[in-house]
C-alpha cells in the first residue's frame, strides 16, 4: 500500500484495491482445506501424475481433466476430443466456399474451462507452446483466439499422453522446414539438383 501510495494512487483507489486484497485472503483460506484434501487424491491417480508433466496443468487441474476425459479410448483421436471440450471452431461451409467461426458450443464446458485455463501460462518463455501464442495474437491482435488454440494445443497433448501412458515430452522445433513460397530452395533440393 506504501508504494502504490508513493506511486500516487489516490486514498480511494487503495482502500479499493485493500477490500479486493482481502477478498482473494478470505478465498484462499476457504479453498486451502479444500486443497489440501485433494492433493493426496491427485498424487494417487496414475493419470493426474502423467496430466501434471504437460507445461500448465497442475494437480487440481489435472484431478479436473482426467475425470473429464475418463476413458481416453473414448475418442478416436484429440480432434474428438477438442471437439467434445467445445474448442474446435464451427465451420461454415456453402459449395466451394469454407470459412471457420465462433468456437462449438457443444460438448463439455467444464473440460473447456479446464484446458483455457491450463493455457494462461503460454506466454512464459519456458512454455512450449509460447510460440504458438506469441504468433496467434499478433495475427488477431486478441489474446483469447490465442488461449483457445494453445488450449487445443494442451488436449492434444493430454490425448497423447494418456494414449500412450507416457510423461509429456515437449516436440523439438524443426529447423529443417522450407517456406512454401521459396522455389529456389525448392528447386535446388528436388530430383533434378546437380
Amino acid at each position: 500500500m506504501e508504494l502504490l501510495a508513493d506511486r500516487g494512487v489516490p486514498e480511494v483507489g487503495r482502500r479499493s484495491i485493500a477490500e479486493a486484497l482481502a477478498v482473494i485472503d478470505l478465498l484462499d483460506e476457504r479453498i486451502a482445506p479444500l486443497e489440501r484434501e485433494l492433493a493426496p487424491l491427485a498424487r494417487a491417480d496414475r493419470r493426474v501424475c502423467l496430466l501434471d508433466t504437460i507445461p500448465g496443468i497442475g494437480s487440481l487441474l489435472g484431478l479436473t481433466i482426467a475425470t473429464e476425459i475418463d476413458a481416453v479410448a473414448r475418442f478416436q483421436s484429440p480432434r474428438k476430443l477438442i471437439g467434445y471440450a467445445r474448442l474446435a471452431p464451427r465451420v461454415k461451409q456453402s459449395g466451394q466456399r469454407s470459412r471457420s467461426g465462433e468456437l462449438s458450443k457443444a460438448g463439455s464446458r467444464t473440460r473447456r474451462w479446464a484446458a483455457v485455463e491450463a493455457a494462461q501460462s503460454a506466454w512464459r518463455a519456458s512454455n512450449p507452446w509460447q510460440a504458438s501464442n506469441s504468433d496467434v495474437k499478433a495475427r488477431t491482435g486478441k489474446a483469447n483466439p490465442a488461449k483457445a488454440a494453445v488450449a487445443r494445443k494442451l488436449l492434444i497433448a493430454c490425448w497423447h499422453v494418456r494414449s500412450r501412458d507416457e510423461p509429456f515430452k515437449p516436440s523439438r522445433p524443426r529447423t529443417d522446414l522450407v517456406p512454401a513460397s521459396s522455389r529456389r530452395f525448392l528447386a535446388a533440393d528436388g530430383p533434378h539438383a546437380n
